[in-house]
C-alpha cells in the first residue's frame, strides 16, 4: 500500500505540528490527517502544508 507521493522517510518524520502526534494519509483527499487534533493538512503539488492555519477541521460524525 502506497502511503503517498511523499518519500517514505519524510512521511515517517512528519508529525502534527499542534499535538506532535502521528499522521495518516488520505489518498482520496490528498491530505495528512491528525486524529488527535482532528485536523487535515493539505498536500499541494506534492508538498505537505504543515500549518495549523491551513488545516481543515475534520467533521465530527454524529
Amino acid at each position: 500500500m502506497k502511503k503517498s507521493t511523499l518519500p517514505p522517510k519524510l512521511f515517517d518524520m512528519l508529525v502534527c505540528p499542534l499535538t506532535k502526534g502521528p499522521l495518516t494519509y488520505d489518498s482520496k483527499k490528498k491530505e495528512l490527517i491528525s486524529p488527535l487534533a482532528k485536523l487535515a493538512y493539505p498536500i499541494r503539488d506534492g508538498v505537505p502544508i504543515m500549518l495549523v492555519d491551513e488545516a481543515r477541521p475534520l467533521e465530527e460524525k454524529k
